[in-house]
């Protein structure tokens, strides 16, 4: 009954946001009624924070998953780029709960006690690549491990999440399929050109987008 709720609230709060979502919608998706939902989770905003750490524990659970630890780095930082593209590809709730608690200036996220220790391995498990790829001559500078993963997360959430306006301005469907294999393998040659300093990286990458979207769906 806990899981139902959870399927119904993230559904409801991403279509509505925190503030048009109502509890009597979440309920009647969940089979359930407003008595249980306060027993099973709590009130509208005690359900609200357990949906945004339900999402977050959803991708880092997925990213422990991707053996970064067993790629060479600069692949490694190739398939967390191609996750992290298609993850949101899958997912276009989580981008609309990161959008609606933004504009509460993470009121809620505060309140957590989840989900800082959710991210410290995640965090620690790029370090490590990083520093392994300057041992290994691949990279040339130890970037903060932080900034790397805001960087490639940000490359693919504003593509997204503004497609639409973007679109419009430059006159092109920025989701038809040939614009989401340009979009990666653009932004895994930017990400790979920074880390190792060889700008052919860039083209080298950008000449076979289909291989590098294969690999992005077997991941």
């Amino acid at each position: 009954m806990r899981l139902r709720i959870l399927e119904a609230a993230k559904q409801e709060f991403s279509a509505h946001g925190l503030a048009g979502a109502r509890v009597d919608r979440i309920a009647a998706k969940a089979g359930a009624n407003k008595r249980m939902l306060y027993y099973h989770v709590g009130n509208k905003d005690e359900l609200y924070l357990a949906v945004l750490e339900g999402a977050y524990d959803k991708i880092r659970s997925e990213e422990r998953g991707l053996d970064l630890e067993h790629l060479d780095p600069p692949e490694a930082i190739r398939r967390l780029i191609e996750f992290t593209w298609n993850y949101f590809l899958r997912n276009p709730e989580f981008l609309s709960l990161l959008q609606t608690e933004n504009l509460a200036r993470a009121k809620h996220l505060k309140k957590s006690t989840k989900v800082k220790s959710m991210h410290s391995p995640f965090v620690e498990m790029i370090r490590t690549v990083v520093r392994r790829g300057v041992e290994s001559g691949d990279f040339q500078v130890a970037v903060d491990p932080v900034q790397l993963y805001i960087s490639i997360a940000a490359l693919s959430f504003f593509y997204l999440s503004n497609s639409a306006t973007l679109s419009v301005i430059f006159g092109r469907d920025l989701l038809d399929k040939k614009a989401k294999d340009e979009r990666l393998a653009h932004m895994a040659g930017l990400v790979l050109a920074a880390l190792t300093g060889r700008s052919a990286e860039l083209f080298e990458i950008a000449k076979a987008p289909k291989s590098r979207s294969a690999v992005a769906q077997a991941v």
